[in-house]
């Protein structure tokens, strides 16, 4: 009689068992990472939003991202206190909104996060003082106009990423965050970015990566501090978005619209405190993993230095 699989197995040296229980157990995870992928993605259930409550935040909303969660955040029936720094911008946004969805309830705040951040910060805890505000996304931050050498970086646009990016995604959420604690629900959405995550370095834009650095271990923090309190705090790391920030105008199947990126986004959130919620994303970063970081440290410099060539360009013609 032949004699099993196994019992073949065991007549073999110990190396060869070795190896085959290694790689047994390395096909397994394999498998499991690969389902558990494809359940996140594509399976897994959206969070009612609603019963974080009935009021969302969102920073930076007036264009982009931001943008596109407000009306992914509408569509839900959700109330909206939109904060942005250009009234007409905000006024723009809120009556798309009204016209599209109307039912829903909106108020504008009008805040420089560049300029007095703490009276800035101060009408924002005004407009919401009785709401029940159940999610806020911290979306508003500032980049590079262009790719520069940290040393080439100016006195405001170094104090703007700093201010804006850290200073004012802190003090936001040192807002909103009592109102949750006290009700014991809610969600809290950084948007974060790949330059600081999923690539091992973004050279030329180093504050930048640097300041999303910093929210993606803020938020990561939180998620420990307040889990039990029923709040969920979550870092988005998207990579390429179409928006004015990146200087992207069309969408493709790895850049998606802002509108694209939030449709995915909200069905993430409430779950991992650190998330890609753009399917496509996540098999770029999967890939960007398997890589030796010092090919894409060459790689992105020289990308960025082509952007920075770019750039350099095109004010020298405006100076002219």
């Amino acid at each position: 009689m032949e004699p099993c699989c196994f019992e073949k197995l065991k007549s073999q040296p110990l190396w060869i068992i070795l190896l085959f229980s290694i790689g047994s157990l390395t096909l397994l995870k394999f498998s499991f990472v690969l389902l558990n992928w494809v359940y996140v993605n594509f399976l897994r259930p959206a969070k009612n939003l609603r019963k974080y409550g009935s009021w969302a935040v969102v920073t930076g909303c007036t264009d982009g991202i931001g943008k596109g969660f407000a009306f992914q955040f509408a569509r839900k029936g959700i109330n909206l206190v939109l904060v942005g720094r250009n009234p007409g911008k905000l006024k723009e946004v809120s009556d798309s909104i009204t016209a599209k969805f109307g039912k829903v309830e909106i108020r504008t705040v009008v805040v420089d996060f560049s300029g007095d951040l703490d009276s800035g910060v101060g009408k924002i805890r005004e407009a919401i003082d009785g709401l029940d505000v159940g999610v806020l996304v911290n979306n508003v931050g500032v980049s590079y106009p262009y790719a520069r050498f940290f040393h080439e970086v100016d006195e405001e646009l170094l104090r703007d990423l700093i201010k804006v990016n850290v200073e004012g995604t802190t003090k936001v959420t040192q807002a909103v965050l009592p109102g949750m604690l006290k009700r014991k629900k809610g969600a809290i959405v950084n948007i974060g970015s790949g330059a600081a995550i999923i690539i091992p370095s973004h050279p030329l834009y180093a504050v930048y990566a640097a300041t999303k650095a910093y929210i993606d271990q803020f938020s990561r923090c939180l998620y420990v501090e307040y889990k039990k309190s029923g709040i969920d705090v979550q870092c988005q790391v998207p990579l390429y978005v179409a928006t004015k920030m990146v200087s992207i105008r069309r969408s493709s199947f790895f850049v998606p619209s802002a509108d694209g990126y939030a449709r995915a986004a909200l069905r993430w959130i409430g779950y991992e405190p650190r998330c890609t919620p753009y399917w496509p994303h996540s098999v770029l970063w999967g890939l960007a993993r398997s890589l030796p970081e010092s090919a894409i440290d060459s790689w992105r410099l020289g990308f960025c230095m082509g952007i920075r060539k770019r750039g350099q360009l095109k004010d020298s013609r405006k100076k002219k």
